[in-house]
């Protein structure tokens, strides 16, 4: 029988590689009038991103990097909204 964690692992690391590009204006201050500091997001390499989603797939089914991998792809999208938002006034 063959094996199909690698074909999942491709489509979780392409999800999560598509996330992060295509991030937006999904959130906002919770707290109108209250002025945040939206750290930097470090930017990664088209080459360097697809060299972590190769060895994404070489990870053990239920591999807990591959869980807060995907944890880490929404904060990066939620420091990019931030960014957005405090810069350009966008998502307003």
């Amino acid at each position: 029988m063959t094996s199909n964690a690698g074909c999942w692992r491709r489509q979780l690391a392409a999800l999560a590689i598509a996330t992060s590009l295509l991030s937006g204006c999904a959130t906002d201050g919770s707290e109108p009038g209250i002025a945040t500091a939206c750290p930097p997001v470090v930017e990664y390499t088209r080459e360097l991103q697809a060299r972590a989603a190769e060895e994404l797939v070489l990870l053990p089914d239920g591999s807990a990097i591959a869980e807060m991998l995907s944890d880490y792809a929404v904060v990066r999208d939620q420091l990019r909204a931030c960014g957005e938002t405090a810069t350009t006034g966008l998502c307003r």
